[in-house]
């Protein structure tokens, strides 16, 4: 900041871009909303709407059956196994029970108790049928749920087959519906940057300058930022491409306003000392003098140095003498510091 501004000045200045930050960042939150929502334009797209009409419901609806038969199966599978298990442990323990008697039947050797051997005999060959029968239903369920398996897996691969044949309609879709809404964006977001452009050039200094630079700070984050997120990829060519375009131009616009800034230093340099000072805003002169810089061609001076009364680079006046008291002061300045009479030339404002 100037030390030419008035305090009050500076804080009203700091205040006014505060403002136009805030404006900026309400313009920005509003334009991302926007700018995100309008994807919601184009309808969006499923793989089934590219694959064929007449093939798809059929295969569609053997798969929902095959995948529900599957899914009994196995729940029916589950189940036989689970009696299975219940089969074999009661066989196990009427056998271990049995083994008991049968040591105890041995060692006393009581012919009467031969019903009992022949009874406890058809209890446990009954459970060993039973187990069996078990087992049989398990392989039996195995079977179904395998011939069940293999029908999913068949109408799997028809239904993956659909979905080969229609996956590069599908992706030429995807990019155009892509490419169309990148322009919708894009249609949205061009002419706020050449509106920003124009602020720019006209208004930037203007009364309402914070909203004009609320305004540009805005147009700039949308086309730079909220744009690049939605930039069609194309394995990366087009970014690369964009950014290349984008560079050069910036570059040849910065090269073009260099030389265009040297132009008008020669031209400034060759113009008569006291006409030059008439030019350099008030301002501008003082912010420069305060870096220790010449105002007319912003190359270092020892400003220090009381015997250096012109610049050694471009020769304007820094420093003359007032008319009125001799006083040696800034050729800048409006007044003389020591008597406070005006000077004899001020600078522009």
């Amino acid at each position: 900041m100037s030390k030419a501004l008035r305090l009050s000045e500076k804080w009203f200045q700091r205040g006014l871009w505060l403002v136009a930050l805030a404006f900026a960042g309400f313009l920005i939150g509003l334009g991302g909303k926007v700018v995100g929502n309008l994807g919601g334009v184009e309808r969006q797209l499923a793989l089934e709407q590219f694959m064929d009409a007449q093939r798809t419901p059929r295969v569609r609806e053997a798969l929902e059956r095959e995948r529900k038969h599957q899914a009994e199966a196995s729940a029916a599978l589950e189940q036989a196994r689970q009696k299975h298990n219940v089969a074999a442990a009661n066989t196990q323990s009427a056998r271990e029970t049995f083994d008991n008697w049968l040591a105890t039947r041995n060692a006393t050797a009581r012919p009467e108790q031969d019903p009992e051997l022949l009874r406890r005999t058809r209890d446990l060959d009954a459970l060993k049928a039973a187990e069996r029968a078990a087992l049989a239903a398990v392989e039996a369920q195995q079977q179904a749920y395998l011939d069940a398996s293999q029908s999913r897996d068949k109408a799997q691969l028809q239904w993956d087959e659909l979905s080969r044949e229609a996956q590069a309609p599908y992706e030429a879709a995807v990019r155009a519906r892509e490419l169309r809404v990148f322009g919708y964006r894009l249609l949205l977001t061009l002419p706020l940057l050449a509106a920003a452009g124009w602020l720019f050039k006209h208004k930037r200094k203007g009364t309402y300058w914070p909203f004009v630079w609320g305004f540009i700070i805005f147009a700039g984050f949308a086309f730079f930022v909220e744009l690049v997120p939605y930039l069609p990829s194309y394995g990366g060519y087009v970014r690369y491409l964009v950014g290349i375009a984008v560079t050069v131009l910036v570059g040849r616009q910065a090269i073009v306003s260099l030389q265009r800034y040297l132009e008008r230093q020669k031209a400034a340099e060759a113009m008569p000392d006291t006409k030059r000072r008439e030019t350099l805003r008030y301002d501008v002169a003082l912010a420069r003098l305060d870096k220790s810089v010449c105002p007319g061609c912003e190359r270092p001076v020892d400003l220090k140095d009381p015997a250096r009364d012109f610049c050694p680079h471009c020769g304007i006046g820094l420093f003359d003498h007032c008319g009125q008291c001799q006083a040696r002061k800034s050729a800048f300045s409006r007044f003389c510091y020591a008597c406070g009479i005006p000077a004899k030339a001020a600078p522009a404002d």
